[in-house]
């Protein structure tokens, strides 16, 4: 890739977090349904046919944004982690859990499943991709070994720390991060006794 490809390459990128900076904002002003692709354009300060360079509606739009953050979320998982080594509950950090930093960071559109019109599918792909994170990228080992369907177990954990993720981004990330963490680590350790990252095997 040339220097001008390079640059064309991230003019791009620049322009598309632009535009969906401003469905994120938009949507919380006035709810998804209403936003239209004028909106867009005038909130971002580009023309319709820079828009139409990029998606060919506001539904494409939503898609990119939905599948970027996701994929985002799921690559921001295995950051603290050794593939293949074992973590004991007992000895986690806050610094283990870089999923909710990346929440964190981009809270500008997870604050987005507190409305109602809001992105199409927001509220069922959010569990769903944690459940995929814990169903691909680990293998956990519950207290005194105990033997359980393990497909349940994630599932059963991976949507209950949905909940708590759901219920600190709906009092509006009352709690610090480093405050948030700890409270989950301690929930971690009554189920958990040690988990090992295998990364994503796709």
């Amino acid at each position: 890739m040339n220097n001008e490809q390079i640059t064309t390459s991230g003019r791009q990128n620049r322009t598309e977090v632009h535009l969906k900076q401003a469905l994120i904002e938009l949507i919380k002003e006035k709810g998804y349904h209403s936003v239209t692709v004028k909106n867009i354009v005038d909130y971002a300060a580009y023309n319709r046919s820079t828009f139409y360079i990029h998606y060919t509606d506001k539904i494409e739009l939503a898609e990119d944004l939905l599948a970027s953050m996701f994929q985002g979320l799921e690559a921001s998982v295995g950051k603290p982690y050794v593939s293949g080594h074992k973590v004991y509950t007992s000895k986690l950090k806050t610094s283990s859990f870089n999923i909710v930093s990346y929440i964190y960071k981009n809270r500008d559109f997870f604050e987005l499943i507190n409305y109602d019109d809001t992105l199409p599918g927001l509220h069922t792909r959010f569990p769903q991709t944690i459940l995929k994170i814990y169903k691909e990228q680990f293998i956990f080992e519950t207290i005194n070994n105990i033997p359980v369907n393990m497909d349940y177990f994630k599932r059963y954990t991976a949507y209950g720390f949905y909940g708590l993720l759901h219920n600190w981004i709906q009092n509006g990330f009352i709690e610090t991060q480093e405050e948030f963490i700890r409270e989950v680590i301690e929930l971690t350790k009554t189920h958990i006794y040690s988990f090992e990252y295998i990364g994503n095997q796709e």
